[in-house]
């Protein structure tokens, strides 16, 4: 059968129902994410043709392995240079202006990922004293495949002493019939700081979501700071009852570690009528958020970072 004709089967231009999740041209860090828009740069394209890319398909039934990889380094004059901006399979890193001496990436969607069977992961890491910015072209949607199993998707980023990282990515969404295990891994020195934010929406409009199992872990100088896991979509007991999302389809968080939070800890507060700050043991401070939809969830975090400064 023609893959076209097969829900999830290597579908890399499936626009039905995601528009209203896509940006407009404006993709750069620090630039205007409007709504309504294509989904990414090369999202089109199928796993066989990627605009040059190279191919990193095994034989039908396995999925896509791909590891993109990016160090940033302070340049000695006051700015971060990048000293490795390797992007693989679906993942491309492209270097976008930046503020003062920070440096930018943005993700871009070379083919759609994650599908069921696939392994991907990026891997940041952030020297000593620089500064580092990674946002997204696009949300990222997982999809169902046809490889057997669920697809996983790994972020791995580690941030050394004098060094701060901004990690803002556009929504994951978790689409009908789709398996994912998303994990995010983070390793601060004593004197890093780092601001981090999640977002997932649970199914696309007018369908049910997949299955999602999100796990992030953080340790700052070889201690955990947080560890917490959540799975959303069937499979996963209470997902939608009252004590989780309550009826939600959208929820989200953001992570802020400071070491000046030493001195001057924040006080937990309410955001707004789904969404809190909590002090974290530790410079750091955690807000989470629920919301109907994609927007109101943003407009939440947006606050979060309004509240800690």
């Amino acid at each position: 059968m023609d893959a076209r004709a097969r829900p999830g089967a290597g579908r890399r231009g499936d626009a039905a129902g995601l528009g209203h999740f896509g940006y407009d041209e404006h993709f750069g860090c620090g630039g205007h994410l409007g709504w309504g828009g294509h989904l990414s740069c090369g999202v089109c394209l199928g796993r066989g043709g990627r605009g040059g890319h190279p191919t990193h398909t095994k034989h039908p039934g396995t999925g896509v392995r791909a590891t993109a990889r990016l160090v940033a380094e302070a340049d000695g004059r006051g700015g971060t240079a990048l000293p490795v901006l390797a992007g693989d399979g679906p993942l491309a890193l492209r270097r976008t202006r930046g503020v003062g001496g920070e440096a930018c990436v943005t993700v871009v969607g070379a083919m759609s990922a994650p599908l069921g069977g696939d392994r991907i992961a990026l891997e940041a890491t952030v020297g000593p004293g620089a500064r580092l910015r990674i946002g997204s072209a696009a949300a990222t949607i997982a999809l169902p495949g046809r490889a057997a199993g669920p697809a996983h998707y790994e972020i791995r980023l580690t941030v050394a002493d004098g060094a701060s990282l901004h990690w803002l990515p556009e929504p994951l969404i978790s689409a009908r019939g789709s398996q994912l295990l998303m994990t995010t891994r983070v390793e601060l020195a004593p004197t890093a700081r780092l601001v981090l934010r999640e977002e997932q929406i649970l199914g696309r409009t007018g369908e049910p979501p997949g299955h999602l199992t999100s796990r992030l872990t953080v340790h700052r100088a070889g201690r955990p700071l947080l560890d917490q896991e959540l799975a959303h979509g069937p499979g996963a007991p209470g997902w939608d009852g009252g004590a989780v999302l309550g009826g939600h389809r959208a929820v989200g968080q953001l992570l802020v570690v400071d070491p000046s939070y030493d001195a001057r800890p924040l006080a937990p507060r309410r955001l707004a009528e789904t969404a809190v700050l909590t002090p974290l043991a530790g410079p750091a401070a955690l807000a989470t958020a629920v919301a109907p939809d994609a927007l109101r969830l943003r407009r939440a975090l947006d606050a979060a970072i309004a509240a800690v400064g």
